[in-house]
């Protein structure tokens, strides 16, 4: 039974590395469910209390991260009150509607908000299109927050 169990937990890593680029995947809270099972699974000899809240910080964090980062995109680039809620929204939406809602919903949400402001339709692309930088890079943030979490594993599992 140890066997599929720390198959599992490897199959909810590997699949949370792949999440942490795609976006229809929680990324995140997968890596994080395989090493928690892992511990389990190990009985927490290897991974005690602290290594998990330490991983599990660093999973929250970057699911917040991953959620604000295109508002702060918007901001950077000097967007509207408006388009920073149209931002927000559009991201939450997004979530509801795949791959395409996660990658254009931010995009769209602040380029209403900017339009709704009263601005220009390329000022609202220049939002648009700042707030889609900021998903990258709040992608990119994700993909090395994961990493570090599998690193951390792996550094409390062989030293721990």
């Amino acid at each position: 039974m140890d066997i599929a169990l720390y198959t599992l937990a490897a199959a909810l890593i590997i699949g949370g590395l792949i999440g942490s680029v795609i976006p229809a995947l929680p990324g995140l809270p997968m890596i994080f469910g395989g090493i928690w099972l892992t511990a389990a699974v190990d009985g927490y000899r290897h991974l005690g209390l602290w290594w998990l809240l330490i991983i599990g910080g660093l999973g929250a964090a970057g699911v917040i991260l991953e959620f604000v980062a295109s508002t702060l995109g918007a901001k950077r680039i000097g967007a509207s009150r408006q388009a920073l809620w149209g931002a927000s929204i559009g991201t939450l939406a997004g979530m509801f509607l795949g791959i395409p809602g996660l990658l254009l919903g931010p995009f769209i949400g602040a380029l209403l908000g900017e339009l709704a402001s009263g601005n220009s339709v390329l000022r609202s692309a220049h939002v648009g299109v700042g707030t889609w930088i900021g998903l990258l890079f709040g992608t990119l943030m994700k993909l090395v927050i994961s990493f570090v979490m599998v690193g951390l594993f792996a550094l409390a599992w062989w030293f721990g």
